[in-house]
């Protein structure tokens, strides 16, 4: 679930590429990077870090040119190293190219043992480099053909940036899994974002989605041309509404915010409580509970503060930083939640560590009850999609009940939302990846697959 961007024909294109990458920070906290390519020459930059650590003017004196891409890394496994960030570059027969990737391989052992056994030496534990070494193999004498080549060896979810010394290639798996959009900058040029949030910063006009299986090609002084690779299949992930996109983001055609809000009242409907309050667990639950507190006519109250300076815990890569940075990052106001019955309302339960200690802290502030609610349905199946659930231990719905894991949280009650209640929300004009609810790997894998090399 990392961010990708791709910035082409603008004078600053590295410095629009950071702006992007900063509204989509939420999408990865690892590592970022960006490279550029002044139509002679790739140059890159990537670290360890969060954008505003990462790049610096001096770091934008050698990204010049007036195409760039960049990348937020967020993994579910694999070293913490400076070789697993993004752009992944290259030197091969054609040139220099680089590439960035968001998504997840379902093929990938195959694919990476394939490589090995005819030669290949690999310098990450990313599946990202299986593409760039399927690129460099392929026999094909024009770059556009030879990632036609590497598309039809690799299978799952993928939205690609792939720019060489004087084009950009921009590509999204034919499930349309993962958001890609394009925009128009004011400028004339063109940019690519996994969220619309990255154009609204930057001053860009949202243009359209990239089609499932389509392919964008960008060459100096031409309109972005587009050759349609795949036919379509279409499954956009439903967790991107539920949990991983940024409230004012429009994802294929429809605002985050209003879906969530939609999620909450369906949850209200579905599971109703005898409550004071509602509460949102900030920041992804606030459009959630506040349709709750809606379906339910309760008062509506932030009556948990988040420290902002303190990263998203689902995307932290170890139980002991996701159990510490919970503690650090919210604090509920004792004054407004004491002797209330409340239900505390959040996008998703999976491994239950933030749930657990906000019941206990909201008992120890002062309320009679805590009613926990949760705005998805129960995560049952390990996605190989990119989201971090790479095994069916981890997840605390395939150990136990709702009844048990309300008990094992101290809560009164624990509520789901339904998956045809998610669907009603999202809508039926489309089919939905709801992978970790259902178990359709409709694009490869199964619950029993390997854990991710690193998901991008």
């Amino acid at each position: 679930m990392c961010a990708i961007v791709g910035v082409f024909g603008a004078e600053n294109a590295s410095k629009l590429a950071y702006y992007a990458l900063f509204s989509m920070q939420h999408r990865g906290q690892e590592s970022t990077g960006i490279s550029s390519s002044n139509g002679e020459k790739v140059h890159l930059i990537k670290k360890r870090g969060l954008v505003t650590e990462v790049f610096d003017e001096e770091a934008f004196s050698l990204l010049k040119g007036s195409c760039a891409i960049g990348h937020n890394r967020y993994s579910t496994a694999g070293a913490d190293s400076v070789l697993d960030a993004q752009p992944v570059f290259a030197k091969y027969k054609l040139g220099e190219i680089s590439v960035v990737h968001n998504g997840n391989l379902v093929n990938k052992y195959e694919v990476r043992n394939e490589l090995i056994d005819n030669g290949a030496i690999f310098q990450t534990g990313m599946d990202t480099e299986n593409i760039v070494h399927l690129i460099a193999k392929s026999q094909k004498n024009k770059l556009k053909a030879r990632i036609k080549d590497m598309l039809t060896k690799i299978e799952g979810a993928y939205c690609l940036a792939i720019q060489s010394r004087q084009k950009m290639f921009v590509i999204r798996d034919r499930f349309g899994i993962r958001p890609l959009s394009l925009g128009k900058l004011k400028s004339g040029g063109w940019i690519v974002s996994s969220e619309t949030c990255a154009f609204d910063l930057v001053g860009a006009e949202f243009v359209r989605d990239v089609n499932p299986g389509e392919m964008l090609i960008f060459e100096e002084g031409m309109e972005p041309k587009s050759e349609q690779i795949f036919e379509p299949d279409y499954h956009p992930c439903a967790f991107e509404y539920i949990y991983m996109a940024r409230p004012d983001s429009i994802i294929d055609g429809k605002t985050v915010y209003n879906m969530r809000l939609k999620m909450g009242k369906q949850l209200a409907e579905e599971t109703p409580a005898d409550i004071d309050l509602v509460l949102p667990v900030p920041d992804s639950g606030v459009a959630a509970a506040k349709g709750y507190a809606d379906g339910m006519g309760v008062p509506f109250e932030m009556g948990i503060v988040r420290n902002h300076y303190v990263g998203r815990t689902f995307i932290e890569p170890t139980q002991e930083i996701r159990d510490l940075k919970v503690k650090l990052k919210l604090s509920p106001i004792k004054d407004m939640i004491k002797g209330k019955r409340v239900a505390i309302v959040d996008d998703s339960l999976v491994r239950g560590t933030t749930s657990r200690q906000i019941v206990k802290m909201l008992k120890e502030a002062g309320a009679t009850e805590v009613h926990m609610r949760i705005a998805a349905p129960e995560i049952k199946y390990p996605c190989r999609y990119g989201i971090d659930t790479p095994t069916k231990e981890e997840l605390i719905s395939t150990k136990y009940t709702p009844q048990e894991i309300a008990k094992r949280m101290g809560a009164e009650s624990l509520g789901f939302l339904s998956i045809e209640g998610l669907k009603k929300s999202l809508g039926v004009d489309r089919e939905y990846s709801l992978v970790s609810f259902d178990g359709n790997y409709f694009a490869g894998g199964n619950a029993d697959s390997p854990s991710c090399i690193v998901c991008n």
